[in-house]
């Protein structure tokens, strides 16, 4: 027999068999990781098996390959944040969407873990969660490997006037660097580098840059899945709190 013990947020509940539930989570040690929970479908259970939910988690299985079962203790529930507030929703149901599309199962990532759980405690401070999204999309790209490069233009080796993203590398480039390929290139909003305004538009037009590498970096190689509805929805979201 094989066991586990750690702390994690619950991201995804899928119903199983008559009364079960098959869990996906997000842990620190041992990443996104799915079992079985016996009875999760029941009256008594399933009201704490909300997504977002912190949980002490006790996984077993007699091979590692199996499946296995969860039992759990809740520890937090960030339910009445998310209720309370469309745009906390909107946020929680895409993080949740965007790890379970991206991450490898059962493969640590501790930072991008810290990252997600410093989000999650933001939900419903309105006024801070977009730009903190933002560079948790950024941190996403950077720990599976396709970390922007925002600080010189990759043609002409200046640091100013940086305006765009080569969809190949990831780097900036200058409007005068770009030259003729201008058009090809992803747009650079100043607050992706830090810099300007962090108004709704401003993040929305960042998101739209940060959205393409996930797509089409990202989501390639994890059975070449289309960006989840749930970011989408967020993207309105934000939008709309303008």
């Amino acid at each position: 027999m094989i066991e586990w013990r750690e702390e994690g947020a619950l991201l995804r509940v899928r119903r199983h068999g008559e009364g079960s539930a098959i869990v996906e989570v997000f842990t620190r040690g041992h990443g996104l990781h799915a079992g079985v929970v016996r009875g999760g479908g029941s009256r008594r259970i399933a009201p704490l098996l909300q997504p977002g939910a912190q949980l002490d988690l006790t996984w077993k299985a007699r091979l590692g390959e199996h499946l296995g079962n969860f039992t759990f203790e809740p520890l937090r529930s960030r339910a009445a944040q998310v209720m309370e507030d469309r745009l906390a929703l909107a946020g929680l149901n895409a993080v949740a969407a965007l790890l379970v599309s991206v991450l490898p199962e059962r493969d640590p990532h501790p930072p991008l873990y810290d990252r997600t759980m410093a989000l999650l405690d933001l939900l419903g401070e309105s006024e801070l969660w977009p730009l903190a999204y933002l560079h948790w999309e950024m941190a996403l790209l950077e720990e599976m490997g396709f970390a922007l490069d925002l600080t010189r233009c990759a043609v002409t080796g200046e640091t100013e006037g940086l305006e765009l993203v080569s969809p190949k590398s990831g780097r900036a480039v200058s409007r005068a660097g770009a030259g003729a390929w201008a058009a090809k290139l992803l747009p650079l909003p100043p607050v992706l580098r830090g810099e300007g305004e962090a108004g709704p538009q401003d993040i929305v037009a960042a998101l739209g840059t940060t959205g393409w590498f996930i797509e089409h970096r990202l989501l390639p190689g994890s059975g070449d899945r289309p960006l989840p509805p749930a970011r989408g929805r967020l993207i309105e979201a934000i939008a709309r709190s303008g």
